[in-house]
């Protein structure tokens, strides 16, 4: 998850607007005092909350009553969560289990889609890879996950079902690369994932207590599995920092939120309905 654009760059590296977000209570309401300590916690200056405030309310977002630490911001329209998707969090922790082995198939994507209708096929192309699915060559995405149905919805709400075409095949080579551990390896940024990872399991494990931390949680959780395309374990290498961060992370949140107060965020609610099994 990245700052929005014109958000100012806060020093923790946690967006600015996740931490409005991430505060936002069970009755849709965000108390400005909470908001601006737990800020101050992570490095924001009063200005930058003061900012993003002003952008969210401007954007429909929220609406706001009072001023400053005496506000009470109240939630109008979806905005980004703390948290990836439960299904696709519920999904990634199944495979830690090994409770979703791969069944050796690869489902592959090709779409041709005129310029005329370039932000509908902008969009297909945003849908592939968000669902995980890497860009083999011009217009062909592969994926070792069966991602059919929701690409397929995908492109009938667009409206360029005729330019897609779907295949499975057990039989892929890219570039001369056709084993599948090799092919993940050429095909995803596994590096760079893992690293997300890392940096997850580091905050996970450390001592850190509070709304503070736990935004700070929320929002390396969604950094590191948000561009995860959550292959299989049979693609990736062993051990995977991946599990080992997840693992650290539902530690860290079951103690975090054992210590919450009874009107603590809702943050902490869907958490616990992310991580049960």
């Amino acid at each position: 998850m990245s700052t929005h654009p014109t958000d100012p760059a806060p020093v923790s590296g946690v967006p600015t607007r996740l931490v409005v977000h991430a505060l936002v209570r069970e009755d849709g309401t965000v108390d400005g005092g909470e908001l601006y300590e737990v800020a101050g916690a992570l490095g924001m200056s009063d200005q930058q909350v003061r900012l993003c405030v002003k952008r969210l309310v401007a954007e429909g977002r929220f609406t706001q009553e009072g001023r400053g630490r005496r506000a009470v911001l109240r939630l109008t329209a979806p905005g980004a969560p703390p948290l990836p998707e439960v299904e696709f969090v519920r999904h990634a922790y199944r495979q830690d289990r090994g409770l979703e082995p791969w069944d050796g198939v690869w489902h592959l994507f090709a779409f041709a889609v005129p310029e005329s209708a370039r932000a509908a096929r902008d969009a297909l192309r945003d849908t592939l890879t968000a669902l995980g699915a890497a860009p083999v060559q011009g217009g062909l995405y592969a994926t070792p996950n069966a991602i059919g149905p929701y690409v397929r919805a995908r492109a009938a709400e667009l409206g360029v079902t005729t330019g897609l075409t779907c295949l499975t095949s057990r039989d892929l080579a890219v570039g001369g690369a056709d084993g599948p551990a090799r092919l993940a390896a050429r095909l995803w940024p596994l590096e760079e994932i893992a690293g997300r990872y890392e940096a997850l399991r580091a905050l996970a494990e450390g001592p850190g207590a509070g709304l503070a931390h736990a935004v700070s949680l929320a929002a390396a959780f969604s950094e590191a599995m948000r561009p995860d395309p959550l292959l299989p374990p049979e693609l990736l290498p062993q051990p995977w920092p991946g599990t080992t961060a997840r693992t650290a992370a539902t530690t860290a949140w079951t103690r975090l939120r054992a210590a919450a107060p009874p009107d603590a965020p809702k943050i902490f609610r869907l958490y616990a309905e992310a991580l049960t099994p």
